[in-house]
């Protein structure tokens, strides 16, 4: 049988993360008799235990998200009111350069709302999927949790709420995207939702059932992969590309970060390119070296 836990991490994270999850939390709760009332310095005990036993630095960073996951899935119950492990932040050296010759001009992803929909109401529910990616740089965990009631036609906002990567925010909604989730809201999503079940959650999947996280890359992945060769078309990369293309538009950094959810400045930070940076991300993309 299924626990709480399981549909939590299900709800926020693609199947294969939730297996490793599941795995590292297993592993921790042996370890840890009493987790539910650890603090900071018993998770960063069982980190360096975990050091002495793993030279891999992703296995413990691995560990650690798991490990983050679990407590907030014991505020999100009311089992705990605090994240021990939230403030931990591994020193282990990694590569976190966004990947410049991946992103996408605001016009190309504005393109990616003009393809053609061979159904009618998944169309209209598609188009609100994407202009959450394109328009609010949204992770999918965060698309997967957005309720009816978090969209404020009137003030033209969307509630997002926090996720364990991101903090939350209401954000402004494009006038276009007004009238779709008008629509979509008041007239499609009550004909996709499953006969005989009820949900507050803003999308809906082909089971009729809420749309989780792992399938909102699936689809992304699915249909728009092959839409610009040579780069990456996920969630992820269209975010950056959110991310990026409002820096390069002049907006303050501060604001930016409020925009992307992040936590510390630092994140986004690592978005800002330099004339430099711009050409060789150019050069690799049409000019790659064989």
């Amino acid at each position: 049988m299924e626990s709480g836990l399981q549909r939590y991490l299900r709800q926020y994270y693609a199947a294969g993360t939730v297996r490793e999850y599941s795995r590292d939390i297993a592993a921790y709760l042996l370890h840890q008799s009493s987790a539910e009332q650890a603090m900071y310095k018993d998770i960063t005990a069982y980190i360096g235990a975990l050091r002495s036993r793993y030279s891999n630095a992703a296995t413990i960073r691995g560990a650690v998200c798991a490990i983050k996951a679990y407590y907030s899935y014991l505020c999100h119950t009311g089992m705990r009111k605090d994240n021990p492990a939230k403030a931990i932040r591994l020193k282990d050296r990694r590569n976190s350069d966004v990947q410049l010759q991946d992103l996408f001009t605001a016009a190309e992803l504005e393109a990616m709302l003009e393809r053609r929909e061979p159904y009618h109401r998944w169309g209209y529910r598609n188009k609100v999927l994407v202009g959450l990616l394109i328009y609010q740089g949204l992770w999918p965990q965060e698309i997967a949790a957005v309720r009816v009631e978090d969209v404020d036609l009137t003030a033209a906002t969307v509630y997002i709420r926090a996720t364990t990567k991101t903090s939350a925010r209401t954000l402004p909604l494009k006038a276009n995207q007004v009238l779709l989730f008008y629509e979509y809201i008041h007239s499609i999503r009550p004909k996709l939702i499953k006969q005989g079940t009820t949900t507050d959650k803003l999308l809906i999947g082909l089971q009729g059932r809420p749309l989780p996280a792992w399938a909102i890359s699936v689809h992304i992945k699915r249909c728009y992969g092959t839409m610009y060769p040579g780069r990456t078309v996920c969630p992820h990369t269209i975010r950056q590309s959110v991310i990026t293309n409002l820096l390069k538009a002049g907006h303050d950094i501060s604001v930016v970060q409020l925009f992307a959810g992040h936590v510390c400045a630092a994140s986004t930070q690592r978005y800002q390119q330099s004339g430099v940076d711009s050409l060789k991300a150019a050069v690799h993309r049409y000019h790659p070296m064989k």
